[in-house]
């Protein structure tokens, strides 16, 4: 047997970490600044309510069933309505990043979005 091979992963609830992408579904809002990641796309699947996407030049709302792909480069942020329900499809860079971001004070980001190749936007 190939000891290289992974199994599949199939859950209930809807999460999984790969080699190249990682997918979450997540409720809530996105961090409140405009930021850019440098070398990686990110995207959105809406499963219930709304995303609210601000982008340089642009707002869109993405609704039940909509999907939101950004790539490396585009600045951006979101938020959720309370009755948001979406999966968030990222490279594990970024779901390193979002992880340690969450467990930090803001006044820290702008530090650790450099160390995942990204930069927050004022």
């Amino acid at each position: 047997m190939n000891e290289n091979l992974k199994a599949p992963v199939i859950s209930k609830s809807i999460s999984a970490t790969g080699n190249s992408f990682v997918i979450h579904e997540w409720k809530g809002s996105g961090p409140p600044y405009m930021h850019i990641h440098y070398e990686d796309d990110e995207a959105w699947h809406v499963l219930e309510g709304a995303l609210t996407f601000t982008f340089e030049n642009s707002t869109v709302e993405a609704t039940q069933g909509m999907t939101v792909f950004v790539p490396a480069g585009a600045a951006h942020t979101y938020t959720a309505d309370d009755a948001a329900r979406y999966l968030i499809i990222l490279t594990p860079a970024l779901d390193e990043l979002i992880t340690e971001l969450q467990a930090s004070p803001l006044d820290q980001h702008a530090s650790i979005l450099k160390k995942y190749k990204s930069e927050m936007i004022q």
